[in-house]
């Protein structure tokens, strides 16, 4: 058994199934509806041996499995037992570190139900930081050690010396004008994919996009194709990884993957927000302009833009029923696509993995058929 293991091997051990914990707050699950065509899968109904994490949609499950993972350092033979490696049904094993597990989710329930008014504001990651036994010594190293800012924070430092307006325009003008970014109203893509669910190694990638807000992205793997779509409402995954050959896509995994598309066509990125603010932040050392982007009902984002005005970094959260999980996308390698400038290279991280994407083609303004962005086939192994 082994502590401290990456995310990338947690997830590599996810590949054969996950089965765990759960209770969850009325609130939390209030958050994670699905699109407005879709009902999902509950937890319980699908792992095995589902005892405290119920009521929750299978892709925030899945979620709560990358917090356990972010906060501890483990991967999923860490509690779970190591029969999985021979037998995925071994998940639903209860371990010693399952049930401590179970025992830490209620303490903390109970925390944030007399304290926080139900709302997960203590969370694995409060006390444990990346490690398996929670240190309860001042460190004097950490006190006296040079301060540093998350730039990541969902609470952002104001910026009183510019406003919205001036960076969204110096944006547009970075990337070619407004005018010709408004007509950027389609592209497809093609390029090379790497993640946890690849080994490491590199395999095609193709990504359709159609403004304001539909995308898709057909990774084509080994062992089958990897298809994402979103068509403006609803959101599906259907991947060899993923527990359930087709999961629809709950709470922020939606709103992320609608985030995603509508990044694509930056002429739409600030109607797609009821409400903006503007901060500042630093980046490898770096200034950066950061807006935050709200809608009602919903987890902030975050916009980084460098000093020459192009973006450079997205935030977005996740909430679930043990806390809330970032995901991060940085840009970078920015080309002449039809006089706008599009980024070439992507690399999203977050707590369950890295994934890089990097483009060689870019067609503009083609025809996509809708079909492209409807919900897709079960993923089918090869």
């Amino acid at each position: 058994m082994t502590y401290g293991a990456k995310p990338a091997m947690f997830w590599a051990l996810v590949t054969l199934n996950v089965c765990l914990l759960g209770v969850v707050s009325a609130s939390s699950v209030a958050s994670a509806q699905a699109g407005p065509d879709q009902a999902p899968q509950m937890s319980e109904t699908f792992f095995k041996n589902v005892q405290v994490l119920k009521g929750i949609p299978v892709d925030e499950f899945m979620d709560v499995m990358g917090m356990f993972s972010s906060s501890l350092g483990f991967d999923c033979a860490s509690c779970h037992s190591e029969e999985l490696y021979t037998d995925r049904a071994a998940f639903a094993i209860t371990t010693p570190l399952i049930t401590r597990a179970r025992q830490m989710i209620a303490m903390m329930n109970t925390i944030n139900r007399n304290f926080f008014k139900g709302e997960p504001r203590v969370t694995c990651f409060t006390c444990h930081r990346t490690t398996y036994n929670p240190e309860n010594v001042p460190s004097l190293a950490a006190q006296y050690a040079v301060l540093t800012d998350d730039p990541n924070a969902m609470t952002i430092f104001p910026d009183k010396e510019k406003t919205v307006d001036q960076v969204f325009n110096k944006y547009m003008q970075a990337l070619g004008g407004a005018d010709r970014v408004a007509r950027l109203t389609s592209y497809t893509a093609k390029g090379m994919y790497e993640g946890f669910n690849t080994g490491g190694g590199e395999v095609p990638i193709e990504i359709f996009a159609k403004a304001p807000d539909q995308r898709a992205q057909f990774v084509h793997a080994p062992d089958g194709d990897s298809v994402k779509t979103f068509d403006g409402r609803n959101a599906w995954a259907a991947e060899g990884w993923r527990p359930l050959p087709l999961l629809p896509m709950t709470g922020g995994n939606l709103s992320g993957m609608k985030l995603d598309a509508v990044v694509a066509f930056p002429a739409g990125i600030r109607k797609a927000f009821a409400k903006w603010a503007i901060g500042t932040a630093t980046i490898d050392d770096k200034p950066v302009s950061v807006l935050q982007g709200t809608n009602p009902g919903e987890t902030p984002v975050n916009l980084y833009f460098d000093e020459a005005g192009l973006l450079v970094r997205s935030v977005r959260w996740n909430k679930t029923s043990v806390g809330t999980v970032p995901t991060q996308i940085d840009y970078s390698e920015y080309k002449d696509v039809a006089g706008v400038k599009v980024p070439f290279h992507l690399l999203m991280t977050w707590t369950d993995g890295q994934n890089t994407f990097s483009l060689t083609e870019v067609r503009p303004n083609v025809a996509i058929e809708a079909a492209r962005f409807a919900k897709p086939a079960p993923f089918k192994r090869k």
